[in-house]
């Protein structure tokens, strides 16, 4: 199980090698992606909070990015943080997510994302309750959810 150490270790010493790679032009992702998708996983936008029904949403099944569809999440480490975006206590894999100090807005936090094609997915934060103590407050629009 991941936990901030390891979190954080990652990001100041690299990220575990992922399965594989995918890479694709940026003129093939705005063909694959919506307006919406393309700006948050290829430009590091944001959703605006609470826009998406699937922070309310928790039944069986995986979550996987929208851009390489690999497995992120599972449902069963899904909560309500209450923050406005989907929120997950680990993710399926310890190399499923990359993670990058992200200082940008005048503070400091860890920026994930998808590991496999780059997808900007959100940010990890060490304020949720054990076992894990982590937080992935994920942007929806990066993620599909697949059936259980």
């Amino acid at each position: 199980m991941l936990n901030w150490k390891t979190v954080l270790a990652f990001a100041d010493n690299g990220n575990p090698a992922p399965e594989h790679t995918v890479t694709k032009t940026d003129a093939e992702w705005r063909e694959q992606l919506n307006a919406e998708q393309y700006h948050v996983t290829r430009k590091h936008g944001t959703e605006r909070p609470f826009s998406s029904e699937m922070c309310h949403l928790f039944e069986p099944g995986q979550y996987a990015c929208v851009c390489c569809d690999t497995l992120l999440f599972d449902a069963a480490e899904k909560f309500d943080s209450g923050t406005g975006w989907p929120s997950f206590a680990q993710p399926v894999a310890d190399n499923a997510i990359a993670y990058q100090v992200d200082r940008s807005h005048g503070m400091t936090r860890v920026e994930t994302t998808c590991n496999t094609c780059g997808a900007h997915l959100g940010h990890v934060f060490p304020d949720w309750p054990a076992p894990s103590g982590l937080r992935y407050c994920m942007n929806a629009v990066a993620l599909r959810k697949v059936k259980a």
